[in-house]
């Protein structure tokens, strides 16, 4: 009932930049918590960046001071600014959101993933 739709993904040097977009549509009340999550190969799913509906931000310690997350709720789209990316920051960007449906019910979605490949 909420879809997740990720852009951005691509092919990039070390040291460059890219910007992923997450856009949430479908019978949506209010969006909570927001977030990006990364999957290398052969690696578990880890948080990258969260971000709530009043702002409140939290890192990965292995992307503080290079990726940005940011949101915009009359959007419903939220942002992973990445800058000076290394070959480690390679894996599939998952989506995710968290909130309320119009009848109320809450609700936890993913998006399908963009790949993010950094090449040295």
């Amino acid at each position: 009932q909420v879809q997740l739709v990720e852009s951005g993904g691509g092919l990039v040097q070390v040291g460059g930049s890219l910007r992923l977009s997450c856009a949430a549509s479908g019978s949506i009340f209010t969006i909570n918590a927001m977030g990006w999550y990364r999957q290398a190969p052969g690696k578990q799913r880890e948080l990258v960046a969260t971000i709530t509906s009043g702002v409140s931000t939290n890192y990965a310690e292995s992307v503080k001071g290079r990726f940005t997350i940011s949101r915009d709720n009359a959007k419903n789209t939220v942002y992973l600014q990445m800058n000076s990316l290394k070959p480690e920051d390679t894996a599939v960007y998952y989506c995710n959101a968290d909130g309320l449906l119009l009848r109320l019910h809450p609700f936890g979605s993913w998006g399908q993933g963009t790949q993010v490949t950094v090449s040295s």
